[in-house]
């Protein structure tokens, strides 16, 4: 009989990393490709055959359970987590729901392209402590690390080492037995210390080197990245209204409801659902939300949310606009522009 498994989702926190001015989108909610972080977290628990799902949310948990909506085909339980206290707290908030399951918990802002299912199933054939997702990075000291041994078994695992003993990342999906719960209760620290309380005790802790394509996407330019590579791997059409001097280079994909005039528009990109785009050019590695309207504007490499409004703003690069922000022309002088816009923020740039 297969163990029954969880899954537990952290989605609160600061938003410190990603915070512009104005009122912020939580890292999980920014979207890449133009779906929420959140939602592929839940997406790949969904596939590894996980239906019951608590979520840990902070002081933004109305927008998550609004992103959310009707659960994504999973059983969700709502945990708030009054101040941000560590993933290992979000461990102990969730004691009562866990209970005695395995689970999965899944950090909200990492996305794991290709899911989780192959990780989960080896995890359930051979159930052992913890198993982690670790990945090869050339910066190991901005990341929890972990030290193998020759058959995969954790020796060590260290949070942000001065001096790293590997180059192997934990990724932000761990898969637990209930013993954790003990380890949490145990330490006076975060999860990292909270596995590394079982590696000394002798606890088996296994780890998996994941060699597809993972990015924690809490910081402003991994976000980004994040949504080139996607980007790359979405696959274009047409279901929106493109007229005829309007023209499309490259894998574009136009959202139905979107109006595309006079436009130049050069893939991978895509436009969101009722978004307009007159008299514009949209570059490279773009994703434009829902209901959004450009007009005599440019922009490239750079992420739109839903709603937003730009308007003879040329020359955008590299930059996340939030929900429902303006950005116009006021007089000035000509430049290119990098933007880190909050929810609901008007701006006007020199020309």
């Amino acid at each position: 009989m297969v163990n029954p498994m969880k899954g537990l989702v952290v989605a609160g926190g600061t938003v410190d990393r990603l915070r512009p001015s104005g009122p912020p989108t939580p890292p999980p909610l920014v979207p890449v490709a133009n779906r929420p972080v959140l939602l592929r977290c839940l997406d790949s628990l969904r596939e590894a055959g996980i239906r019951d799902v608590a979520i840990v949310v902070g002081d933004r948990g109305d927008a998550v359970r609004a992103a959310v909506g009707d659960g994504c085909g999973l059983r969700i339980t709502w945990l708030v987590q009054d101040e941000p206290r560590g993933v290992a707290h979000c461990v102990r908030l969730a004691g009562e729901f866990l209970g005695d399951d395995d689970f999965v918990l899944h950090l909200g802002d990492n996305v794991v392209v290709g899911g989780i299912g192959a990780v989960v199933d080896r995890f359930r054939q051979g159930r052992s402590a913890v198993r982690l997702l670790v990945a090869k990075v050339s910066n190991p000291a901005d990341y929890g690390v972990a030290e193998l041994d020759h058959d995969g078994r954790v020796v060590g695992v260290a949070e942000k080492p001065a001096e790293p003993r590997s180059d192997l990342a934990v990724v932000g999906v761990y898969l637990l037995t209930p013993v954790i719960h003990k380890a949490v209760r145990a330490v006076d620290g975060d999860l990292t210390d909270a596995i590394q309380w079982l590696v000394g005790r002798g606890h088996d802790v296994r780890a998996d080197v994941f060699g597809g394509y993972w990015r924690d996407t809490g910081r402003f330019d991994d976000a980004l990245e994040c949504n080139r590579v996607l980007l790359e791997a979405t696959e274009p059409g047409c279901a929106g209204e493109i007229d005829e001097r309007t023209q499309l280079v490259g894998p574009v994909t136009v959202e139905a409801g979107a109006r595309v005039v006079r436009s130049r528009i050069v893939g991978p990109a895509v436009i969101g659902a009722g978004t307009t785009v007159v008299d514009s050019y949209v570059g490279p590695y773009t994703a434009l939300g829902r209901d959004c309207l450009l007009s005599g504007a440019g922009i490239e490499y750079s992420i739109v949310l839903d709603r937003v409004s730009v308007r003879h703003v040329r020359r955008i690069h590299g930059s996340i606009i939030g929900r429902s922000a303006e950005v116009s022309l006021s007089a000035g002088e000509m430049a290119r522009h990098r933007l880190v816009i909050g929810d609901g923020t008007r701006v006007e740039v020199a020309a």
